[in-house]
């Protein structure tokens, strides 16, 4: 017999923070940067844990460039060569600590983990990527990958539920990516009628990552900067975002004129789009689970950047916290049937 889990998960649009008393004087007075001591690599993370997702219209050199001026944080997608990990390294050396090195699992994939590490040493963090998690053989590639780089900090995702981030931090790695079907271009949830409302998930798995002394990364199913607040102030560790760095000038998209506007291609890693242009097309045995569209262009990520910061030190004002690490601490939810007055959502804004 099927069981139903009566208790209600919430998604980011279902609540709004409560505001509480607050004796800060100004939003400049804020510190976003947060520190991180890693359980198994015993590294220390210093940054903004905001996190460029591992997406090609996302997850590129460029981006990391803007986004590591800033302490914040880019997962380099899994389709750069060895030689264009090199030219990076060369051309941008102060980034390398705010990059990951984000692979699959299977065997070409680990060779070319090990071509690059060897190659840049200076590259500490290395993300273990595939969309489902929950199975034992991701385990096992855990474990070969901290056998063979017991100093590195490693992320390992996705997931959504707490027993897993428990067993992923047990066996290895040190941040655990949370998020099943709420990316913008993401059509598990539509494919398979498998998911998590992000908020719940976030929350039940931050409790029990914390509880074994590892981290999580809130991953999907931020519309806006406000949900980049509700998810640190559920438990995240860091959040990484796609959609909202996808159209700028350094996301990778290919630019599109049309009826004298220009738009930007953004498409998910399971994507049609995607399978077509690494694999030759979609696999007999699996469908496709994303989609590809085309977003209006951005320009430079530049005001895109400044703009998630200072809503995020806007957010800690309104509960008190001096810091962003105490984001959570200070947060309490409401749940809410609207978030905002839609009386212009329809109006052209400039």
């Amino acid at each position: 017999m099927s069981k139903i889990i009566n208790d209600v998960k919430l998604d980011y649009k279902d609540v709004l923070i409560r505001p509480r008393r607050s004796t800060i004087r100004s939003r400049a007075d804020i510190d976003l940067f947060a520190e991180m001591k890693f359980r198994n690599s015993k590294r220390i993370y210093e940054g903004i844990p905001i996190m460029a997702a591992n997406m090609e219209s996302t997850g590129t050199f460029e981006m990391a460039k803007a986004l590591s001026k800033h302490g914040l944080f880019t997962a380099v997608h899994k389709y750069n060569t060895l030689e264009e990990w090199k030219a990076f390294a060369a051309s941008s050396p102060e980034c390398l600590h705010n990059v990951s090195v984000s692979v699959g699992i299977s065997p070409s994939d680990l060779k070319l983990l090990s071509d690059i590490i060897d190659a840049i040493p200076e590259i500490s963090i290395i993300s273990l990527d595939i969309a489902n998690a929950h199975i034992q053989v991701f385990l096992e590639s855990i474990k070969q990958v901290r056998s063979a780089y017991p100093n590195h900090t490693i992320v390992a995702g996705d997931v959504a539920i707490p027993e897993m981030v428990e067993e992923i931090i047990l066996t290895g790695a040190d941040i655990v990516k949370v998020g099943i079907g709420g990316g913008s271009v993401c059509t598990t949830r539509l494919k398979t009628g498998v998911g998590y409302p992000q908020l719940s998930a976030v929350l039940e798995c931050a409790h029990a990552a914390h509880g074994v002394g590892g981290h999580i990364i809130a991953d999907g199913g931020c519309i806006n900067v406000g949900d980049l607040a509700k998810a640190f102030g559920a438990g995240a560790d860091f959040v990484m975002i796609g959609g909202m760095l996808a159209g700028h000038d350094q996301s990778g998209g290919k630019i599109i004129k049309r009826d004298g506007k220009l738009y930007s291609q953004f498409y998910g890693l399971c994507s049609r789009a995607a399978m077509e242009k690494h694999y030759g097309g979609v696999a007999e045995y699996r469908a496709a689970e994303g989609k590809e569209v085309e977003i209006p262009y951005k320009g430079d990520v530049e005001a895109t950047i400044l703009d998630m910061l200072g809503g995020l030190r806007s957010a800690c004002t309104y509960v008190g916290a001096k810091r962003l690490q105490e984001l959570y601490r200070q947060t309490t939810f409401i749940r809410c049937t609207q978030q905002s007055n839609p009386v212009f959502e329809s109006a052209p804004s400039k």
